[in-house]
């Protein structure tokens, strides 16, 4: 099962989340980690608004996950050739390495990674990955 940081948080919300250096952390703990992503005239992260400078070369790490947070993002995101996705409201979207983002309490799959299951009641077995602010907490599972 592959584990994803959301936002580089391991064992719940950080102050830095979203960070490169935070983000690298968890990496370096075992983790992969979804990493929210602006792009102006350079690379940011950031959940509500770009925040962090990011060097593009950290964005292309086999373990990170790029949330696109504005269309310009996912355009350059996708010619950098990191692995990325985009949504606002869908239930589902598509990553660009063919995974299925699920939104919580929709229908798993195979392919699905269960985002934010620490929300919602429901078996993650099967399913690809999850996708958790307390990812810790499904180590025994990977």
């Amino acid at each position: 099962m592959i584990l994803i940081a959301h936002r580089g948080n391991i064992n719940g919300p950080g102050e830095y989340e979203n960070g490169q250096k935070y983000c690298q952390e968890a990496i370096d703990a075992g983790y992969s980690v979804e990493i929210d992503v602006w792009y102006t005239d350079t690379w940011w992260t950031g959940h509500d608004r770009p925040q962090y400078r990011v060097d593009p070369d950290f964005l292309l790490k086999k373990e990170v996950w790029c949330h696109a947070k504005n269309i310009k993002a996912l355009k350059e995101l996708l010619e950098l050739g990191a692995h990325c996705f985009f949504h606002q409201n869908d239930s589902v979207t598509l990553t660009s390495k063919q995974y299925i983002w699920t939104y919580p309490t929709q229908q798993l799959t195979e392919k699905s990674i269960c985002v934010l299951p620490e929300l919602q009641t429901i078996d993650v077995d099967g399913c690809a990955g999850v996708c958790s602010d307390y990812v810790i907490r499904y180590k025994e599972l990977g």
